[in-house]
């Protein structure tokens, strides 16, 4: 995980969201979190399954179902940016 480029980017923005495929704990989003929290404090979104087992369904069935789809990230990144303010 390349920190300094987050913690970059996080200043320009005020705030972040992180996305992935899988269950919501010991992921990206974690670890970035364990970052802001010690370097430097910022507003942060998840979009991740929510502790929940897989299933077996086409790629964007399961997207949808799960809430990772484009509509998801960008609910998510207004949000974030609404917490900001």
């Amino acid at each position: 995980m390349d920190e300094e480029a987050i913690l970059k980017f996080v200043k320009k923005t005020g705030c972040v969201v992180t996305s992935g495929e899988h269950n919501k704990f010991g992921e990206l989003g974690e670890s970035v979190a364990r970052l802001l929290i010690t370097e430097y404090l910022a507003p942060q979104e998840f979009v991740v399954v929510n502790d929940s087992f897989g299933e077996s369904e086409t790629p964007d069935q399961l997207m949808t179902k799960y809430k990772l789809d484009p509509t998801d990230i960008v609910a998510a990144a207004q949000k974030v940016m609404e917490r900001k303010k």
